[in-house]
C-alpha cells in the first residue's frame, strides 16, 4: 500500500510504502504454526531428563532405552528432506498436517504403551513431525504478504530453539510430580488440536512443482542419513574405534557420493545437489551445522552441569527441576528476540544477522568458560548463548528464502533444517565422548570434569565463530530486503 500527498504548490511527492494491516486470517495461521513449531521442537528434548524414569519403569537397560531418542532422530533425519519435496510436489499444507499428525498418532502410541518396542516405534513416527518446522516456514513465507513474511518466518524459525529450551523444565516439572506418560499425552493433544487449527485458519497457497518424488533418491538419502547419524548417535556405546562405527561412517560417505551422482541425473530429483551446491545456499547450510551444534551441545552441557554436586569443582547440587529451568529464559529470550532478527535483516540482510547471532552465541560460551561459581552465573551464559540463537535460527530461512527457487522451498528449507539436527547429532556424539574422557571421581561414581565442559564450551564457542566467519562470505548478490 502506498500514500500520495501533494505539497501546498500541488506538486505530487513519491509515494511513502505503509506495511498493510494484519489480518485475523493471517494472524491465526501464524499463530497456529508457531504452536505446531514449538510442540515439535519440544518433543525432541522432552524425554532427556525422564529417560532413567522410563528405564526403571520398563525394566529395560540403558542401551535399549536409548533407542526412544535414536529412533525420533533417525525417523526425522529421513522424514524431513522427503516432506519437503512432498510439500512442493502435493502442498505444503497437507504436508504439515501429516507431519503433525505423525506427531499426534506417535505421541499417542506412548502414552498408551509400558512396552519399549511400541514406545520406540511411537517415537519413530512422532520422528516425522520434525518436517512441520521447515515445511511451516516454506509455508508462512508464501500466505503472508512480503512486508509481513520476514517477521513470520523468524517467529516460526526460533521455535525450533524454543521448544527444545521448554521441553527440559516441562519434563523434569513432571517427573517430580507425575507419571512420565502425562508428557505423551500433552504432545498428543497439542498436535491434535494444532491439526484441527490447520484445517479451519491455514490455507493452502496456490502454484506447486512439476515432477513426482524421486523414490530411488529418497531410498539412497535415507539409507546415507541413517548410516551417518546411527553411529554418531551410538558413538558413547559402541566406542568410535569399533568395527560398526567405523563401517556406517565410511557407508555415509560412499552413500552421499552416489547420492549426489544420481540426483545429477533425475530430471525431478529430490534434491537438486547443483542448485544447492550454489554458494548461497550451500554456505548458509554449513553456517546451520555450525550454530546447529553450538545449541545442542549448551542443552546437555547445561542441565547436568547445574546438577553436579559442588564437590566435582562445579556444579551446585540443584535438582531436576531446578537443572531445566537452567534452560528456560535461553529460550524465552529466543522467542523475544526472533522479531528483531527479522528487522535486523531487513535493514542489514540476513548474512548479517546470522553472523551476529553466531557471535553472540561465542559470548555466551565464553561467559560459562569464565563465570562457574554461581547458579546465576550459568544463567546470565546460557541466556546470552540462546538470545544468539534465536537471531541466528530466524536469519537463517530469509537465506534460504533468497537463494532458492520458489518451486524448491520447502525442499531447501527441508534441507536446512536437516544441517541443523547434523550439527546437533554431531555435538552429541563429541560432546558425549569428551566428557566421558574428562572425568573426575567423587564417591566411586564418575562424573564429568569442569575441565571437560571448559573444552566443550571452548569447542562450541569456536564452531559458532567459524558459523559466522562463513555467514560473511555468502554472497549478497541474491539478497533482497523481507521486511
Amino acid at each position: 500500500m502506498t500514500e500520495t500527498t501533494q505539497t501546498l504548490d500541488g506538486d505530487a511527492v513519491a509515494p511513502a510504502p505503509t506495511t498493510p494491516a494484519w489480518e485475523p486470517q493471517q494472524i491465526a495461521a501464524l499463530a497456529v504454526i508457531a504452536v505446531v513449531g514449538v510442540i515439535v521442537a519440544l518433543t525432541q528434548t522432552l524425554l532427556v531428563p525422564v529417560m532413567g524414569a522410563i528405564q526403571a519403569d520398563l525394566g529395560s537397560s540403558t542401551a535399549g532405552t536409548q533407542w526412544l531418542l535414536t529412533s525420533t532422530l533417525l525417523s526425522a533425519a529421513v522424514a524431513v528432506p522427503v516432506f519437503g519435496r512432498l510439500g512442493d510436489l502435493y502442498g505444503k499444507r497437507l504436508m504439515l498436517m501429516v507431519a503433525t499428525g505423525a506427531l499426534a498418532v506417535g505421541s499417542l502410541v506412548c502414552a498408551l504403551t509400558s512396552d519399549l518396542t511400541v514406545m520406540i516405534a511411537g517415537r519413530a513416527i512422532t520422528g516425522m513431525s520434525a518436517a512441520a518446522i521447515p515445511l511451516g516456514i516454506s509455508l508462512i513465507g508464501q500466505i503472508l504478504p512480503r512486508e509481513r513474511a520476514g517477521g513470520g518466518i523468524a517467529l516460526v524459525s526460533a521455535t525450533l530453539g524454543v521448544g527444545g529450551a521448554l521441553g527440559l523444565p516441562l519434563a523434569a516439572l513432571v517427573a517430580e510430580h507425575a507419571d512420565y506418560h502425562v508428557l505423551f499425552w500433552i504432545c498428543a493433544a497439542g498436535g491434535a488440536l494444532a491439526v484441527a487449527g490447520m484445517l479451519f485458519f491455514v490455507s493452502e497457497p496456490a502454484g506447486r512443482a512439476q515432477g513426482r518424488l524421486d523414490l530411488v533418491g529418497s531410498v539412497l538419502l535415507g539409507a546415507t542419513l541413517i548410516a551417518l547419524l546411527l553411529p554418531l548417535s551410538q558413538a558413547k556405546a559402541w566406542g568410535w574405534g569399533d568395527p560398526r562405527t567405523l563401517g556406517l561412517l565410511a557407508a555415509a560417505v560412499v552413500g552421499l557420493v552416489v547420492f549426489v551422482l544420481v540426483e545429477k541425473r533425475i530430471a525431478s530429483p529430490l534434491i537438486d545437489v547443483v542448485a544447492n551446491a550454489r554458494p548461497a545456499l550451500l554456505l548458509t547450510n554449513v553456517a546451520s551445522i555450525c550454530v546447529g551444534f553450538a545449541l545442542f551441545a549448551s542443552l546437555i552441557g547445561t542441565a547436568s552441569f547445574v546438577q553436579a554436586p559442588p564437590e566435582a569443582g562445579y556444579g551446585f547440587g540443584s535438582s531436576v527441576l531446578e537443572g531445566g529451568l537452567a534452560m528456560l529464559p535461553s529460550g524465552v529470550m529466543m522467542l523475544l528476540l526472533s522479531p528483531v532478527s527479522a528487522k535486523l535483516s531487513a535493514r542489514f540482510g540476513p548474512k548479517v544477522t546470522l553472523a551476529l547471532g553466531a557471535s553472540i552465541v561465542a559470548l555466551g560460551f565464553v561467559v560459562r568458560i569464565v563465570l562457574v561459581d554461581a547458579y546465576w552465573q550459568v544463567l546470565v551464559g546460557t541466556t546470552i548463548a540462546g538470545a544468539g540463537t534465536g537471531i541466528a535460527y530466524a536469519a537463517m530461512p530469509s537465506l534460504i528464502l533468497l537463494g532458492a527457487k520458489q518451486s524448491q522451498l520447502a525442499a531447501a528449507n527441508g534441507l536446512n533444517a536437516l544441517c541443523r539436527t547434523t550439527g546437533s547429532s554431531l555435538a552429541s556424539a563429541a560432546g558425549g565422548t569428551l566428557l566421558a574422557s574428562m572425568t573426575v571421581t567423587l564417591a566411586g561414581s564418575e562424573l564429568p570434569s569442569l575441565a571437560g565442559y571448559r573444552t566443550l564450551f571452548a569447542i562450541c564457542a569456536g564452531a559458532a565463530l567459524v558459523g559466522a566467519l562463513v555467514a560473511l562470505v555468502i554472497p549478497a548478490a541474491t539478497e533482497r530486503e523481507l521486511g
